[in-house]
């Protein structure tokens, strides 16, 4: 079994492809990646000599490379991480989170219907069971109040270009599914943190601007709330999702770590205190700083239906996998 991975020397598909490797010693990973500024192939150094995966350089809005691809690996799966994530880049730049979102996930898709479909709902007999696993966003959404949370029912409210996007290519997955009887399954997940994330992000950010001695930027005045999940453990949610998912069906996974900017802030700054004393408290560096616009309040996922259907529980709380991250930063720092 081959499966094709896109974005895969990004932040969360570089954190997937090795633990997948392990947990699936039948399946060999195509990884395509684009290489922009947000990957990083030195987070996939564990894995570049395994002979179960492949490296290749390429964008998912070329077609044909696409198609050649398809030809010639054959893949029984997708899993489809790519994606312009940054929502400050979104807001200056939307051209490309359009380009790579939404014209990348319909020649994807696309391309996988043809391969793998004789007619709709007409699977050819060796893709009887060919998936296309689609990793979208809690941020599709819209924002919360202070109560409730995010279920697969939501209706979507998107409300940055970035988050525009990811509901676009939510939508054309959902199509090609009912459209076609494709086999495909999304998962909406809440903010993820842990190794390997790029430095743009707000818990990298507050590492490092507090190691470095500058200002910690917060927008705002840091009460803006997300719900924040483990990258491990969300890695374990998409093999799960992947491999006994319901087809057609959307999965929303989350840390239940509800938390807001300024106590992350404050948070990653007493354990630097503890970790990495200096004279002054790294909670002395922290700035606010006029927020972004249209910047969403809250957002909380209700993972009740990964946990019940296929058993996925977060191993991590914030506090713990707070505390890994920090230390994964420092020793890239010493690297």
């Amino acid at each position: 079994m081959t499966i094709l991975i896109t974005g895969g020397a990004g932040f969360i598909g570089s954190n997937f492809i090795p633990c997948y490797l392990k947990s699936n010693q039948h399946v060999k990973i195509v990884n395509i990646d684009k290489l922009t500024y947000a990957a990083n192939l030195s987070n996939l150094a564990e894995v570049e000599n395994n002979n179960r995966y492949t490296f290749i350089k390429g964008d998912i809005c070329n077609r044909s490379l696409m198609e050649r691809l398809f030809a010639k690996y054959d893949f029984n799966g997708v899993i489809h991480f790519a994606a312009e994530s940054h929502v400050d880049n979104s807001i200056n730049s939307p051209t490309a989170f359009i380009n790579t979102n939404v014209v990348g996930t319909f020649n994807l898709i696309d391309v996988a219907k043809n391969h793998w479909m004789e007619a709709p709902n007409s699977p050819k007999k060796e893709h009887i069971n060919s998936r296309f696993h689609h990793i979208s966003t809690d941020e599709v959404y819209g924002t919360l109040g202070n109560q409730g949370l995010f279920t697969e029912q939501t209706p979507y409210a998107p409300n940055s270009p970035y988050s525009a996007s990811k509901a676009s290519s939510d939508f054309i997955v959902r199509s090609y599914h009912h459209t076609y009887g494709m086999n495909v399954v999304t998962t909406n997940c809440s903010n993820n943190y842990g190794p390997n994330q790029h430095d743009e992000k707000l818990i990298p950010t507050i590492i490092r601007k507090a190691l470095s001695g500058e200002n910690i930027p917060i927008y705002g005045d840091g009460k803006n709330i997300r719900d924040w999940l483990y990258v491990k453990d969300h890695c374990i949610g998409i093999d799960l999702v992947f491999n006994n998912g319901i087809s057609g069906e959307t999965y929303n996974i989350g840390g239940k770590n509800e938390r807001n900017n300024l106590y992350i802030a404050n948070r990653i700054c007493e354990i630097l205190d503890d970790i990495k004393p200096k004279p002054k408290s790294y909670k002395t560096q922290i700035t606010f700083v006029t927020d972004r616009p249209g910047h969403d309040y809250r957002y909380a996922i209700d993972a009740t239906k990964i946990e019940r259907e296929l058993g996925w529980r977060a191993q991590e709380n914030f506090e713990t996998g707070i505390i890994k991250t920090i230390n994964w930063y420092i020793e890239k720092d010493k690297g």
